[in-house]
């Protein structure tokens, strides 16, 4: 009897979704910083473009070419350095910039426009915002840490629109 089970996945390949599942025509852009740099919810996808302070949206599920059609948020002035979504809301995402603030918006359901302005501005910090992140099992934290410092997470009254 042999003591290693053989695994059942030895003999699986990758294979691409046809093109036409594609979603093309994304002009992702380089940041200096460590973070990741593309986020998704349930319903969205947000990544950093090639535009500073700029982010592209793609909704997840799309009828024909609206799936394939790349909506841009233009939110800071500066390089957005990290983005995250609510695990509690599809549609709430928090941004942080070297222009040295935290922005939070509503984005729109499928077929409508992005707002032009945010929900919240938390900041000017003393330093650029490195790192947030909406904590994972409690609903409306988010933390964010400038660089170099120690994170912070704004009292509830900071945070009513």
């Amino acid at each position: 009897m042999n003591r290693f089970r053989v695994s059942k996945f030895r003999h699986t390949e990758a294979r691409p979704p046809r093109r036409e599942s594609w979603i093309s025509e994304i002009r992702a852009g380089t940041a200096p910083s460590c973070r990741n740099h593309i986020k998704s919810s349930c319903s969205l996808i947000a990544f950093n473009s090639d535009r500073p302070g700029v982010l592209g949206i793609v909704p997840l599920q799309g009828q024909g070419e609206d799936k394939r059609r790349v909506a841009h948020l233009g939110c800071h002035s500066d390089l957005v350095t990290d983005l995250d979504f609510s695990p509690f809301d599809d549609f709430l995402l928090a941004t942080g910039s070297a222009d040295r603030t935290v922005k939070l918006w509503r984005l729109p359901g499928p077929g409508q426009a992005l707002p032009s302005a945010p929900g919240v501005v938390l900041g000017p910090e003393d330093l650029p915002v490195e790192v947030l992140q909406f904590h994972p099992t409690s609903d409306g934290i988010l933390s964010w840490q400038p660089m170099g410092t120690w994170c912070r997470a704004p009292s509830g009254a900071e945070m009513e629109p």
